[in-house]
């Protein structure tokens, strides 16, 4: 109720952040999710960082991209040769009009999906595949794949 803008910025935050309350977005896209200045926004951002309601982690040496944390501290880790890390899982938004390949980005093609495996399935394999290995397989614990050809007289 204090500071309006504030309140908004938070409620942009909490709309975009991945499920462990962290958003990564550079200043100049979440002003434009916000609909004010970056000059508004900064103002705003230092609102809430000063009341602990977020904690900010920039990404860079800029500081244009950072990580927003809504009601977490980052935990640090130990120091490894000097150095102190954070970790921690955040969604992640960008702007097209930020990227340098703006005007080609619908007609990418789209990206190869890695294969999911699910409880019950098993791989099947494909293609020419490798010879078969030398040693014989244990008992019990013979591959299960399917055959190409049967010793059935009766086929």
């Amino acid at each position: 109720m204090e500071n309006p803008r504030a309140a908004s910025v938070m409620m942009t935050l909490v709309h975009h952040m991945g499920r462990n309350n962290a958003v990564v977005v550079s200043q100049k896209t979440l002003a434009e999710l916000c609909a004010c200045s970056r000059a508004t926004l900064q103002r705003a951002l230092d609102t809430l960082r000063s009341g602990n309601w977020i904690d900010v982690r920039q990404i860079g040496p800029t500081g244009t991209a950072n990580a927003y944390i809504v009601n977490r501290r980052v935990a640090w880790s130990g120091a490894r040769a000097g150095q102190r890390y954070a970790l921690f899982d955040a969604a992640v938004v960008v702007s097209a009009t930020e990227q340098p390949d703006a005007e080609t980005l619908d007609d990418l093609p789209p990206l190869e999906s890695i294969p999911a495996m699910f409880k019950g399935e098993r791989q099947l394999p494909t293609g020419p595949g490798m010879p078969p290995p030398s040693q014989p397989s244990l008992d019990g614990l013979e591959p299960d794949l399917p055959a190409t050809s049967r010793d059935d007289p009766a086929q």
